[in-house]
């Protein structure tokens, strides 16, 4: 695609988000840059029989910032918090939809994915049917069910009638709507994509089982330290929740309106492979997830050399941690060692089908700032394996020109989008 093609070049104009450590983007990235923890004890349901007592929650979250009340009480948790950040974001993009005609809503469309949807409407929704009768059981559950209600609701909020998709594929999810608003810009039929992720699926049942699954730390009393990637005394990730999303344009469309100076990155290449090897487990020499990188990196037209910053898929377990820096090493050859990398999970702990929009907004204000997030609580790097630069602890100030994010899901599903500084 030639360089100077600006109605096929898909920038980022405005961020959403909701997360553990600020209900905005700017909250969420000062507190990002701050090392602040988001991780605490549970509040939302009692723990008693839980090995795991903590998580990172959502706090002091009001859903009627993006909806009505009525709404809000029909609707699911991850449509409430995927509405929000996709207020926010197209509010920060300057983009006002009331006054476009229908041929062009039909080139607008919404990418908002998911790991696990509305998964307490069936949760509550049971009980409501066992213990009231299939006559009290809510209308409405089925639609807030539907992971492809979160992309739905915020079409029609804004009357888009291009594309609403949903792809659900665990941890990657939210990785992979940035491709897919790439490929939508790309074909020169869409001018806008709201791209991103929600998930809210922070209920005893899933806490339980990856609980029993020994996915999740155990370090319940020192919370705000129970996440560290990369460290040899790691024991899991943090469960965690929120949403993130990123309105995407033309660079043509952009700059016709006038949002020249509100373009903070470009979406410049994506890709995505398959381990192919266990429900869980990533597969060990990192092959698939390297191929990703690689990938993604030559869909971009970079090369590993040009690459400033990784946000690392990071999640703070004994697999994946080293897998990752393996496939690293196997994509960057040289490189890897002089690469900065750091994981917003030490952090906002894994927002699952949201992990992969909230480390994009980590990859853009790199580029935007100058500022590296850090991988806090990284103490003792778990050496040999885990031997890269990390940015333990202290945000690190940096021109980051080109940045990549990674995102690896259960089933072995890998996903990798590149952004880079935008040149006209």
């Amino acid at each position: 695609m030639p360089a100077d093609d600006l109605a096929r070049r898909a920038v980022v104009t405005g961020l959403g988000a909701v997360t553990p450590i600020g209900n905005d983007a700017p909250t969420y990235w000062a507190n990002l840059l701050a090392g602040k923890s988001g991780v605490a004890r549970i509040t939302t349901f009692d723990t008693t029989g839980f090995d795991v007592k903590i998580a990172a929650q959502v706090k002091d979250f009001d859903p009627t910032v993006a909806m009505d009340r009525k709404m809000a009480r029909r609707m699911s948790r991850f449509i409430h918090f995927g509405m929000a950040s996709a207020t926010e974001a197209v509010s920060a993009s300057g983009l006002d939809f009331s006054d476009w005609s229908p041929e062009r809503r039909d080139r607008a469309g919404v990418v908002l994915n998911t790991g696990g949807g509305g998964m307490e409407q069936v949760i509550d929704g049971t009980e409501t049917l066992e213990k009231k009768g299939a006559g009290q059981v809510s209308p409405f559950a089925i639609p807030a069910l539907s992971g492809s209600m979160g992309a739905a609701q915020v079409s029609m909020k804004y009357r888009l009638t291009g594309p609403v998709i949903t792809q659900v594929a665990a941890c990657a999810s939210s990785v992979i709507a940035f491709q897919d608003a790439l490929r939508l810009i790309r074909s020169g039929e869409y001018d806008v994509v709201i791209a991103g992720g929600s998930e809210a699926a922070l209920l005893p049942v899933a806490f339980a089982a990856l609980g029993n699954m020994g996915a999740l730390s155990k370090r319940n009393d020192d919370p705000e330290h129970a996440s560290r990637p990369f460290d040899r005394d790691r024991d899991g990730f943090v469960f965690g929740e929120g949403a993130a999303c990123v309105v995407v344009e033309s660079a043509q469309h952009a700059l016709e309106r006038g949002a020249g100076g509100r373009i903070l990155a470009e979406v410049a290449g994506a890709a995505l492979t398959s381990d192919a090897y266990h429900i869980s487990a990533p597969e060990p020499t990192g092959r698939g997830a390297a191929m990703a990188m690689t990938r993604a990196l030559r869909d971009a037209g970079v090369g590993p050399d040009e690459v400033d910053y990784i946000v690392a898929h990071g999640t703070s377990t004994p697999l994946n941690d080293v897998t990752e820096t393996r496939a690293i090493k196997a994509a960057f050859g040289s490189q890897a060692h002089k690469v900065a990398i750091s994981s917003p999970k030490s952090m906002v702990g894994h927002l699952l089908g949201a992990a992969g929009a909230v480390a994009a907004l980590a990859a853009i204000g790199s580029i935007r700032d100058g500022w590296i997030a850090p991988t806090a609580n990284l103490e003792n790097p778990d050496l040999p394996e885990c031997d890269l630069d990390y940015v333990p602890k202290v945000k690190r100030k940096a021109r980051v020109d080109t940045a990549i994010i990674n995102g690896f899901g259960f089933g072995g599903q890998n996903a990798v989008a590149v952004f880079r500084r935008f040149e006209a």
